[in-house]
């Protein structure tokens, strides 16, 4: 091409093409890049953004601050990691490194380095493209963009890390510098909008930034994280900042990006925007916990698994605050232990959480020690370890939160305790399911009625489950001509008061209505009143208010480990000798029972997700019962043993304001006045 060119027109056009095919070249081999030099040479323009965003005159700077104005980008580089080595940043974490190196192996970290990941139970390989990065947009095996977003979150990079400080083995750290490098590199140029992609979306963001917080500084004296990777991180640090700064959401998402964006404010207080990071961080947080948090102190998605990430973050952005050196107010810390007193008071004999909206049925017990000894609480000690170490509780053993509209029944604070969860509050400010006055029941450590759960929220399971999660067909609940709740008022606006609930020293009850259904053309209201004879059983009373003929269906949903049996109407569920026996109450022959399990026609029913991604069919009871006006529908649902007599029961007296029961059971009786929507008349006598 210079054949008809003057010798230095050649000369020049030669130098200059050599130039771009070094960093094409460069660019190509990006598994190459390890010094600043190398970094420079691929993307001068990275290099050199990194100083626009430092403010340069902050002390120890000065170095940095003289190459910068001499332009000596790759000494200024070097410099600033020389800088970062002998700061004071980010003590909390630092870690010291593995004494030598080792050949020791962690088998779950040992797939990662495969490139296989799980992902909320899900496991998949992420292909590599043709220019060697990984692809970062691949879904998983199901198609599912959760599992992309999930995996964008990079806490299979806390995995490997962890690994690499358990054994030592270079092969973790190494994995490491070349896992980031290459996803920053992919992920260049930051879009500056908001973006609901795999990689530049507000979760993704914020959960990133304070995993890679922590690799930079707690592998800052290693020599397996390169140069190069510790100034990629520094250069797309803001871009992540920004992103949780101008395009954060609400509710629980408000907690983890302003969290991230306190984050990198409170780690890296040399960007010149930090202050102010800081100072909108702190005014946001706030404001949102006082919206998202009632006074009784639960989350106001009302789902347990939210509940927990919410508290997380307001714990973490704390302790940013506490190293930043910022001040909080007061009920910032009296929140959190109110949210630390709901998880506690909540929880299952068995340490696990509520299944309630879009939670997961996990276990709480260890965060509640945590909480306990945070805010010195011997009593949470008790419920969580079952009395086997703490102080028993003043209070108890159920609980009421008035806000929330949770109703927590229990007979003790024992492993095989009765307990009960009633909802009678709102719908939830998100991940909600149409489940108003839902029942969930367990006893003698197990769950023997439950809800159905979340499934997953994308992809080819949410394509065929999601509908049934979310719908009361997969709740305890009745459908009124075949229909489900629809959506209710998504928050509280007061507390529920006294008149709703009661608990005494020898029974709970509480009673709600709800009175939106779908596609019905007149009006109908279902009322639900439950009373928990503590220790002993509990009643249910439906009263439907219509004008009209209606089918009812109650639906009673088991736990997948439940085999159940049938005598006429009653249903009995057992699990190695532990039984929970449903039986209607009054003209059982107006009842049809329909024994359901893993049915997916004519519609899913039958179906239980403990945690995201995992299903298995489940056996559900349904009770059809035709009626032509109001009616009232009575079940005692009585935990046993072995060959425990039943109790007897029979009605008294009904009508529009309450049911009167008596209930026989061997050398004991029972009356008890069960209302509707009327705590003041509840009474139980118990008759020797």
């Amino acid at each position: 091409m210079c054949i008809n060119s003057k010798p230095k027109k050649c000369l020049l056009i030669l130098f200059i093409t050599l130039i771009a095919v070094i960093k094409v070249s460069a660019q190509k081999n990006w598994q190459a890049i390890q010094t600043a030099e190398d970094l420079y040479q691929a993307y001068p323009e990275t290099v050199r953004g990194i100083f626009d965003h430092l403010d340069l005159s902050r002390s120890g700077l000065n170095m940095v601050e003289a190459a910068v104005a001499q332009d000596k980008w790759v000494e200024a580089a070097e410099k600033l990691l020389d800088y970062y080595e002998n700061s004071a940043n980010g003590l909390s974490l630092r870690k010291e490194l593995p004494a030598s190196p080792t050949s020791q192996r962690v088998a779950a970290a040992d797939t990662i380095l495969q490139d296989i990941f799980t992902i909320q139970n899900v496991r998949g390989k992420v292909p590599v493209l043709p220019d060697g990065h990984r692809d970062w947009y691949y879904k998983g095996p199901n198609n599912d963009r959760e599992w992309a977003w999930l995996s964008n979150r990079h806490s299979q990079l806390m995995q490997v890390m962890h690994a690499y400080f358990e054994t030592g083995n270079p092969r973790y750290a190494e994995y490491m510098d070349l896992f980031l490098r290459d996803f920053i590199i992919k992920s260049m140029p930051y879009p500056g909008e908001k973006g609901t992609g795999s990689i530049w979306r507000g979760l993704e963001v914020a959960a990133r930034a304070k995993a890679w917080s922590r690799v930079f500084y707690g592998m800052l004296d290693s020599e397996y994280l390169s140069p190069a990777t510790r100034l990629l991180i520094l250069s797309s640090l803001p871009d992540h900042a920004h992103y949780s700064r101008n395009f954060h959401g609400g509710n629980n998402w408000l907690t983890m990006e302003i969290s991230a964006l306190a984050t990198i404010a409170a780690y890296f207080p040399e960007f010149k925007k930090s202050d102010e990071w800081l100072d909108y961080a702190v005014e946001s947080m706030v404001e949102s916990m006082k919206d998202q948090v009632y006074p009784d102190g639960v989350q106001t998605e009302l789902a347990s698994h939210y509940h927990n990430v919410s508290m997380h973050n307001f714990e973490l952005f704390q302790s940013l605050c506490k190293e930043a050196g910022r001040e909080l107010p007061d009920y910032f810390t009296s929140t959190i232990k109110d949210m630390y007193a709901y998880i506690a008071h909540a929880v299952r004999p068995d340490g696990h959480r509520l299944l309630n909206n879009d939670g997961d049925r996990g276990s709480d017990r260890e965060l509640i020690l945590q909480g306990a000894e945070k805010f010195n609480q011997a009593d949470w000690i008790f419920i969580a370890t079952n009395g086997e170490k703490g102080s028993a509780p003043e209070s108890g053993p159920s609980y009421f939160f008035p806000w929330a509209g949770h109703l927590i029944s229990r007979s003790g604070f024992d492993p095989e305790a009765h307990w009960s969860f009633f909802d009678v509050g709102p719908w939830g400010s998100g991940h909600q399911h149409n489940d108003k006055l839902h029942l969930s029941l367990a006893a003698f450590g197990k769950d023997f009625l439950v809800d159905a759960g979340r499934f997953a929220y994308t992809g080819a399971v949410a394509e065929k489950f999601r509908p049934y999660a979310r719908s009361s067909r997969g709740h305890n609940l009745l459908l009124i001509d075949d229909k489900g709740q629809l959506p209710g008022p998504t928050h509280a606006v007061e507390a529920l008061d006294q008149k709703y609930v009661k608990i005494a020293a020898d029974f709970d009850y509480a009673s709600q209505s709800f009175d939106q259904f779908e596609g019905m053309e007149s009006q109908v209201t279902h009322i639900r009143s439950l009373f928990y004879v503590r220790d002993e059983f509990w009643v249910v009373v439906d009263r439907v208010l219509t004008g009209q003929a209606r089918k009812l269906t109650a639906l009673w949903h088991w736990h997948p480990d439940i085999t159940l049996s049938q005598n006429e109407k009653m249903v009995t569920g057992e699990q190695g000798g532990d039984k929970l026996s449903i039986v209607p109450v009054g003209n059982q022959r107006d009842h049809e029972v329909r024994m359901i399990r893993g049915q997916e026609e004519p519609d899913i029913q039958g179906w239980y997700s403990p945690e995201y991604n995992l299903y298995e069919p489940n056996s559900v009871s349904a009770y059809e019962i035709a009626t032509n006006n109001s009616k009232n529908l009575v079940w005692l649902l009585v935990p046993h043993r072995g060959d425990e007599s039943l109790p007897d029961a029979r009605i008294l007296s009904e009508n529009e304001n309450r049911v009167k029961l008596e209930i026989v059971r061997e050398n004991q009786k029972w009356q008890l006045t069960i209302p509707f929507l009327n705590s003041y008349a509840a009474e139980l006598e118990n008759i020797e």
